[in-house]
């Protein structure tokens, strides 16, 4: 008998994995993620991308997990799901006070950003694996 498909279980995961090997590189490559930002504020077609893909990542977390208050991580996932959706449409709509505000941020702030992501991405993967036997 095969088990159900898990989608808070697999969001998690996967979500958990981008986090935490995006945090990785920004500990190996200090300065990165400046680097991207500064990149991304030059150029109008890496704006409407990245908005894009955000929010078309966002949805699909969104849509896959169901609102069932017994299952926190689902919940969690669904928050996370429409976070992304909103951050998404900020982007698209007001991408130079975005960008401006992570640059300041980033500038002071790079190596604790980094390890929040790394550790964000670590609870991500530690709570969609348990739900695997």
């Amino acid at each position: 008998m095969t088990q159900p498909f898990d989608a808070p279980a697999w969001s998690s995961l996967i979500l958990g994995m981008a986090a935490m090997f995006a945090g990785i590189g920004a500990l190996r490559k200090p300065g990165i993620w400046r680097t991207m930002l500064e990149e991304i504020e030059r150029s109008p077609t890496l704006q409407f991308l990245c908005g894009l893909m955000e929010l078309l990542i966002g949805t699909l977390v969104y849509l896959a997990n169901p609102w069932a208050p017994a299952d926190v991580l689902s919940c969690v996932m669904k928050a996370l799901g429409g976070l992304m959706m909103i951050e998404a449409v900020a982007i698209l709509g007001f991408v130079d006070i975005y960008t401006q505000f992570w640059l300041r941020s980033l500038t002071h702030m790079h190596r604790g950003w980094a390890m929040t992501t790394v550790l964000f991405g670590l609870a991500l993967n530690i709570a969609g694996a348990m739900r695997f036997n």
